[in-house]
């Protein structure tokens, strides 16, 4: 008895703080850097439970190759979903910044692809680093990178 009280206590101490914090949590910051399309749409199913069901803040940073989603001229790989439909993750970008998602491109994104912010989807902009870390140090929002 005296063991399984003591580990009620420990997890109790663990799991009450990271509860009560979650509950106090704007939202998340998605950092995408990964060509692999079932990789981004993970990213992109995630965040949409996170603005959709949670109603909670998503922040999307494209960096690298995943930065390909935010390009006009893209297209993306389409992957079958569970039900047997298909997608692909820059329509699920497209999706998430219609309900409200934030999307930026690393700054060093375009001039390493050559070109410019008009190539850019509507809505999608260049990060500003001080911005983004910022978001990435605040305590009320998780952090995840795919």
């Amino acid at each position: 008895m005296r063991l399984f009280t003591k580990s009620a206590l420990i997890v109790a101490a663990i799991a009450v703080p990271n509860f009560l914090c979650s509950a106090e949590l704007k939202g998340l910051n998605v950092l995408m850097t990964s060509a692999d399309t079932q990789t981004q749409m993970m990213g992109m199913v995630l965040g949409g439970s996170i603005i959709n069901d949670q109603k909670k803040v998503l922040n999307i940073t494209l960096c690298g190759p995943a930065g390909n989603l935010a390009l006009k001229d893209f297209s993306a790989e389409t992957i079958k979903k569970p039900d047997g439909t298909t997608t692909n993750p820059k329509a699920a970008l497209q999706g998430l910044m219609k309900a409200g998602a934030s999307v930026t491109v690393c700054p060093l994104f375009l001039p390493n692809v050559g070109k410019d912010a008009s190539a850019l989807i509507e809505g999608i902009n260049v990060a500003k680093p001080p911005m983004v870390a910022a978001s990435l140090t605040n305590p009320e929002y998780n952090n995840i990178s795919f």
